[in-house]
């Protein structure tokens, strides 16, 4: 008669390799950090659905930090949809060695690793399937070599999908913030996303709403243009704190689209960048 552990092995089974095979207790899935790197925090930016500035908000957490004096990296996790290498205007390719591979530095001295900076053209589509985005990204931690940071901010792809769920569990992020928008429909996006960082165990330091309203360049008054903003709300019932709520800026898009990200000042995050140098 076979043992228990045998009949594991001739299944496969999925659930027993996981756990370390039987007998045994779970392992982590964690993968080793670049051993030329040594990273003290990594936070996680993440929203339940795209087009709510994400980025936007990635970048100005690592400008503001950087202006403080910190070692900052961000990954850029969001394999299909990078865009903040064009945010700080760098181009590829990223240099390696038998090290690894190296990010390359802003002007301001952020460094950055993205999908964009290792591809010969950078407006190709990036037609993968989930294993292989997957894969991409445990490398960046991998394989990337960081050299010393105090914070690596991880900009990830929207939704609770395969990459969201390959960098928590493969990386030891120590908090995430939400980045929302004021529709109501976000109270069902952001408990999403709150859910799937509370499910993998990971603290979430805070909600960014971001579009929460225009102001007026005559009269300084502030028109809720996707109308008015529950987030105070939601956030309460989560037990979590706003950490800010971002204007409509156009000088911000333009900054951007110029590639010179470096020299945005967000103030309207400072609490955030508070919270985060705190860690």
């Amino acid at each position: 008669m076979s043992s228990a552990c045998d009949d594991c092995a001739a299944a496969g089974s999925c659930e027993a390799q996981e756990n370390g095979g039987c007998g045994e207790g779970p392992q982590s899935l964690q993968e080793q950090l670049n051993a030329c790197s040594s990273v003290k925090k990594v936070i996680a930016v993440i929203s339940g659905k795209g087009g709510v500035g994400k980025s936007f908000v990635t970048a100005s957490l690592a400008t503001a930090l950087r202006k403080q004096g910190y070692e900052v990296g961000i990954m850029d996790a969001d394999i299909t949809g990078p865009s903040i290498p064009k945010m700080y205007g760098l181009h590829g390719p990223a240099s390696g060695s038998e090290l690894g591979v190296y990010p390359i530095e802003t002007d301001d001295g952020v460094k950055v690793m993205s999908v964009n900076l290792l591809i010969e053209d950078e407006e190709a589509p990036v037609v993968w399937r989930g294993p292989v985005i997957a894969g991409t990204v445990k490398q960046f931690w991998t394989d990337v070599v960081w050299g010393d940071l105090d914070f690596l901010l991880v900009d990830m792809p929207p939704g609770t999908g395969d990459v969201p769920l390959t960098v928590f569990q493969s990386i030891p992020v120590d908090g995430v913030i939400i980045v929302t928008s004021p529709q109501d429909l976000v109270r069902m996006i952001v408990t999403k996303a709150y859910k799937m960082a509370e499910l993998m165990d990971i603290p979430v330091l805070g909600i960014v709403e971001n579009y929460s309203y225009l102001e007026c360049p005559e009269c300084g008054t502030k028109i809720p243009i996707f109308g008015e903003s529950h987030i105070d709300e939601i956030a309460e019932n989560l037990g979590v704190e706003v950490l800010g709520k971002m204007p409509l800026d156009p000088a911000y898009a333009e900054i951007a689209d110029a590639g010179l990200f470096g020299k945005a000042d967000n103030l309207y995050l400072d609490q955030a960048v508070d919270l985060i140098s705190k860690l």
